[in-house]
């Protein structure tokens, strides 16, 4: 089996019983659920010289030992959440990002960004996190000493800003990266307000 992208549910559903002393056949069913953003990849599921491509949401797919895969189908929603409900409930919330824009060459956030600071404040206290990382970035006016520090400031701004609401210092990581990886690729000593930005990532 090969996964391209993809969120599976692998339920095993019985192991058939027989009346002849040979092994039982164990049975189960392949389902290809979207992400946490809606998106679904694909899965190839094969085994004893067949195989089925699942691409659909909620397409899924019969399996039993020493047989091809059967045909694929479209599991309802009602039973999907029945079969797997409970399993995905109990998977850990993938990280929360988000991206807080300055202002040109300063530690001061644009009006917009800092009206969604309240965003990830409300984030960091719904889920308790353990680690919260603040990266700190430029654009790629001027030396890359200087960018580095400016975009550790940066970060230094953002943290600031979380631990005056009571978020513990302990758990965040500040990070520099100056002027490398930008958001949007520009060649060198280009201004663009888009890699001006320090990212959180709540986890």
């Amino acid at each position: 089996m090969s996964s391209r992208g993809a969120c599976i549910a692998i339920l095993l559903l019985a192991a058939s019983c027989a009346t002849a002393p040979k092994p039982a056949a164990s049975r189960g069913v392949f389902v290809l659920l979207p992400d946490d953003q809606g998106k679904t990849g694909a899965i190839l599921v094969s085994g004893s010289g067949g195989e089925r491509l699942l691409s659909e949401p909620r397409q899924a797919v019969e399996v039993t030992s020493g047989a091809p895969p059967g045909e694929s189908y479209i599991l309802p929603e009602r039973q999907v959440r029945t079969l797997v409900g409970p399993a995905l409930e109990s998977l850990p919330k993938p990280p929360a990002q988000f991206i807080f824009y300055f202002k040109h060459d300063a530690a001061e956030l644009t009006d917009e960004s800092r009206a969604r600071v309240k965003d990830v404040l409300r984030t960091i206290k719904e889920r308790a996190p353990v680690d919260i990382s603040v990266v700190g970035h430029t654009d790629t006016l001027g030396d890359k000493r200087y960018n580095y520090q400016l975009s550790l400031k940066r970060a230094r701004a953002v943290a600031t800003l979380l631990v005056k609401d009571r978020v513990d210092p302990s758990i965040i990581e500040i990070a520099s990266h100056g002027k490398d990886n930008p958001l949007i690729p520009t060649g060198d000593q280009v201004s663009e307000p888009r890699n001006r930005r320090v990212e959180v990532t709540v986890r």
